[in-house]
């Protein structure tokens, strides 16, 4: 996997539905709501997120780990 920055991401989480909702400090939550469920993920805005924070924001969103490769 690629180091990637805050930004990046969630840019790519932007591509697939989600938008952001709020930012607190150098936090952005980002959230996709869908007929019955919502998902919400929190996105560190760090110029190089930490590989177990990014596998951590995969999981969480459900989207293809290709996508961020």
């Amino acid at each position: 996997m690629r180091v990637l920055s805050g930004k990046a991401v969630c840019q790519i989480l932007k591509r697939h539905g989600f938008v952001q909702i709020r930012q607190r400090g150098s936090h952005v939550i980002m959230q996709k709501k869908s007929s019955n469920s919502t998902i919400t993920v929190p996105v560190p805005n760090h110029s190089e997120l930490k590989i177990g924070t990014l596998r951590s924001i995969i999981r969480q969103c459900g989207i293809a780990k290709a996508e961020f490769d």
